[in-house]
């Protein structure tokens, strides 16, 4: 006999362990294409031969990511359609289906092509990837503010989310050396395109599986009423800035995305020609994960205890005591260098997953803030705003980190055969950016956002939204988180 599924007081399936899975699918989805940016520079400075080019080029299309990411969100709040199920699965249905070729675009392998063909191929793959990741990610973020309004439930979304990220981590960083590098450490660009494909099909998949799986609780739908004045980009930016704990939550993000992104390429070059092993970077990398894993489990129960803020900043102070380690080389002795390299990563790592597991619930919260000072959500804009300035971060930090290592004696050209001087160079590069991004973390999260345990626990109760319980009390195969 087939199990009836418990509902709560509205009717709506009771939140479980389904609903946690979906979402942790969508940042699965969302990083089986965004996981590769990460080798996007050495592809494009050691294959395509680019280096300053490339950092000028990245730059550049940050221009594109100011009009995109608010333009998008200011789309999707403003849009009033019905929708079948909802408005921002719609949208995520769309991007999924565009980011199938999207991510690969990125890495078409014309190495001989003369500079301006580079720059053109470089832009246009790079605006189509971007348009289509923005239309699939900006809903799915704003999602997690509508599919419960528990607080428990959200810091379960948020850590599952953390679960889909590390996964969709994992596949490029674990397997995709061993099929991109040569024996000699050096880039097989035609490998990445294809590697690029099939992780886009892959990406579609995990979205199709969240959004049949989805439910939506939380009802945020008003009556179109045409005297009312119409949508303000201007003015929801105005809000945004004055949204202490999205502004905080957003520096923490940004201050994340720069260690992780923008020391991303002089990762790599460490293990190319410091550990001459570009091959174990991604083991290393899964490695450092660990604490992330382990900590995931615990973040419910956790921030129940201590709260999301106190948390997050916690795990901030955590970093940046890493980073300090890092500092520590040994550049005559590199197997200790090594697990002096690793033990400070396990370090900096549990710093990132306590942040990490809670930093999109934070986000949730934001969203509620807003509602609560100004009586709109602006769901989309709240969130595409958080997502432009998180780009910022993930596009100018290896931008400037770039250059920084061109001055350091960085030459794409020697691929995986960099001077030794170089090599030890990047060594405390890595340690300043992980340090630097530890220190921003903690501004954001320890200094700026305001919405500690008390003072959410006042906005929710004021918006009128908490725990509600199960009207059925017939067996849930779905609860069991």
């Amino acid at each position: 006999m087939k199990k009836q599924v418990k509902l709560d007081a509205n009717g709506h399936r009771k939140f479980g362990i389904r609903d946690s899975v979906a979402y942790a699918a969508g940042d699965l989805g969302c990083n089986m294409s965004f996981a590769l940016k990460g080798t996007m520079s050495i592809f494009w400075t050691q294959f395509m031969g680019m280096d300053l080019w490339y950092a000028l080029l990245l730059i550049v299309v940050q221009v594109w990511d100011a009009i995109n990411d608010p333009l998008i969100g200011s789309i999707i709040d403003a849009d009033k359609r019905k929708y079948k199920r909802n408005k921002f699965l719609a949208y995520i249905w769309a991007g999924s289906i565009g980011l199938i070729i999207g991510g690969a675009c990125c890495f078409l392998p014309f190495p001989n092509a003369p500079v301006w063909a580079k720059a053109i191929i470089f832009i246009a793959g790079y605006v189509v990837w971007d348009a289509f990741y923005t239309v699939a990610n900006v809903p799915y973020g704003s999602l997690l503010s509508l599919i419960s309004d528990d607080v428990k439930d959200r810091a379960s979304l948020s850590a599952w989310r953390s679960v889909g990220s590390i996964f969709g981590n994992m596949l490029p960083m674990v397997i995709l050396p061993f099929i991109i590098y040569d024996e000699n450490n050096n880039l097989i660009g035609q490998n990445v395109f294809i590697a690029a494909l099939i992780m886009g099909a892959l990406g579609f998949l995990c979205f199709q599986f969240m959004i049949r799986n989805t439910e939506i609780r939380v009802d945020t739908a008003v009556e179109l009423n045409e005297d009312a004045p119409k949508f303000n980009v201007l003015k929801a930016f105005v809000n945004f800035m004055k949204n202490r704990p999205a502004v905080g939550a957003t520096i923490a993000a940004m201050g994340m995305f720069i260690g992780m992104q923008g020391a991303a390429t002089a990762v790599t070059v460490i293990f190319q020609s410091y550990y001459h092993n570009v091959k174990i970077s991604g083991i290393v990398q899964l490695f450092a994960m660990i604490p992330i894993v382990v900590f995931t489990p615990l973040a419910r129960k956790a921030v129940a205890k201590f709260g999301k803020k106190e948390l997050a900043t916690f795990g901030s102070l955590c970093s940046m005591a890493a980073g300090l380690g890092l500092f520590v080389v040994l550049p005559n002795n590199t197997n200790l260098d090594l697990i002096i390299y690793i033990i400070f990563q396990l370090i900096f790592s549990l710093g990132l997953g306590i942040y990490s597991t809670v930093s999109w619930a934070m986000m949730g919260d934001a969203i509620d803030y807003n509602e609560w000072k100004t009586g709109a959500r602006e769901e989309g804009t709240v969130y595409s705003l958080h997502s432009f300035f998180r780009k910022l971060a993930q596009g100018l930090g290896p931008s400037l980190i770039l250059v920084i290592m061109v001055a350091l004696g960085y030459i794409g050209e020697n691929e995986g055969n960099q001077l030794w001087d170089v090599a030890v160079n990047m060594r405390y590069l890595v340690a300043g950016t992980y340090m630097f991004s530890a220190i921003l973390q903690f501004i954001g999260l320890g200094l700026v956002y305001n919405l500690d345990k008390k003072t959410l626990a006042k906005m929710n109760e004021e918006l009128g939204r908490g725990h509600q319980e199960p009207v059925a009390v017939t067996e849930n195969t779905d609860n069991l988180a």
